[in-house]
């Protein structure tokens, strides 16, 4: 059974001056040791920051909660399976939401151009 679903879009060039003016201290932050090596790794390292920024949101949002809403942005990663699937890594205090709430299954889909990047998340129950 579907119990939330979550969506968000992010201007890249946006997340890009964001990251310029506090750089590491910003990433740190928000995304982990395994997304900012992931996200480096590419030439337009931004558009990666914010498919995985706008999935986080998604996460939030299905939850119904938003930021501010108990769980740090930097407890919920984005990780990809062998064959490239994106799926989300928690961790912390949104562990515990996912399992205060008994979600069994976590659904997330990203894309990205050169200027937007989005994610959708949908969360389900048993």
């Amino acid at each position: 059974m579907i119990c939330g679903i979550g969506i968000d879009l992010v201007e890249n060039g946006r997340l890009e001056k964001i990251i310029e003016k506090w750089g590491v201290k910003f990433l740190k932050r928000v995304f982990s040791a395994g997304e900012i090596l992931y996200c480096g790794k590419h030439v337009q390292s931004s558009i990666h920051y914010g498919a995985r920024f706008a999935a986080k949101e998604s996460f939030l949002k299905a939850l119904g909660i938003g930021l501010g809403g108990g769980v740090k942005l930097s407890d919920i990663e984005v990780v990809n399976d062998k064959s490239g699937k994106p799926a989300l890594q928690l961790y912390r205090t949104a562990k515990t939401q996912i399992e205060k709430r008994k979600i069994k299954n976590i659904h997330l889909s990203l894309t990205h151009t050169k200027k937007y990047a989005t994610a959708v998340v949908v969360l389900e129950k048993e």
